[in-house]
């Protein structure tokens, strides 16, 4: 059956409150976040230009199961609601993806665990598991308007862009069975990048498609890139973040080895606040390198900081 269009006001309303910066949370000790968003893979199968994941390479490897449990534990218990079981690389390619949602919602008890993913290993096998084990929401991130463009932008053989389309397509009728068999619903959503004024245009036809096999599509900037690889038009703005950025205040980034990131666009060191092998989270969430950053955003001057150079500015 396909599906209807349909908006789905509970992302956007998502979105906004953890990105709204409210007066508690203008400060450089902010209260315990609502959402955290944990790495179970640095490893990542597209080599987008855009991602830090192609642009800084790191190790590939994923998070021990040990490393995981512990982690997810204690951000519940401090009062974490949001558990995004994704950060820089693509966590379908870890192998126990489905045991970490099934940990997440039937021990830790979070109430929402949701992933986001390019899709290309996002098999109908591999949705099954995920969605069967538990998770709350999926979102694909289809940022290309087809073939030509996926291999400009990702660096990989055209030929696989009918795989990811197939993969977002088949999400829905697993869904629903899913939800049949369990009672337990997984929300289905999409976005795409802005790389120009053109994108929507290029994607229109394309979107038709995706729009009907998910609940909510939206669209997202690209923070300080001038967009596709190649000549570029003269004269376009380049969409810009404002300071403070509500990253660094509002929900955590934990990379792969545990690091503590400022950071929502890139898990390099020179963003890393604190070890969580060696401190506790609220220890790292507090630490006085974090405590130096947000002082600096509040004050709107980040000359000097690790996010001198960050190129949404």
């Amino acid at each position: 059956m396909i599906a209807q269009r349909v908006r789905v006001p509970a992302i956007d309303d998502g979105l906004a409150k953890i990105r709204t910066l409210d007066a508690t949370c203008r400060t450089a000790t902010p209260p315990v976040p609502r959402s955290a968003k944990i790495e179970l893979s640095s490893r990542c199968d597209l080599g987008c230009f855009f991602c830090a994941s192609h642009k800084r390479p790191r190790t590939g490897g994923d998070m021990s199961q040990a490393m995981y449990a512990r982690l997810v534990d204690e951000l519940r218990m401090v009062g974490v609601e949001q558990l995004g079981l994704f950060y820089i690389g693509e966590s379908m390619l870890c192998e126990w993806l489905p045991e970490a949602i099934r940990y997440a919602k039937e021990v830790a008890h979070f109430p929402y665990v949701f992933l986001t993913t390019n899709g290309l290993s996002a098999t109908p096998d591999r949705l099954r598991a995920c969605m069967a084990a538990g998770l709350d929401s999926i979102k694909f991130a289809f940022n290309w308007s087809d073939e030509h463009q996926f291999q400009r932008v990702t660096g990989v053989p055209a030929v696989e862009y009918d795989r990811v389309l197939e993969n977002l397509k088949s999400a829905r009728w697993i869904r629903d069975d899913v939800e049949h068999e369990t009672g337990h619903r997984c929300s289905l959503y999409a976005s795409s990048l802005l790389y120009d004024g053109e994108q929507s245009h290029r994607v229109q036809e394309m979107l038709q498609g995706i729009e009907r096999c998910v609940d909510h599509h939206y669209w997202l900037p690209l923070f300080g890139h001038c967009g596709l690889p190649g000549p570029q038009p003269a004269g376009r703005p380049v969409p810009v973040k404002n300071l403070p950025c509500w990253g660094l205040f509002t929900e955590a980034h934990i990379t792969v080895d545990g690091k503590l990131s400022a950071c929502s666009l890139d898990a390099s060191s020179r963003f890393h606040m604190g070890d969580l092998g060696e401190m506790s989270f609220i220890e790292a969430w507090h630490s006085s390198a974090f405590q130096t950053l947000r002082s600096r955003h509040l004050d709107g001057n980040v000359k000097g900081t690790a996010c001198q150079s960050c190129i949404a500015y």
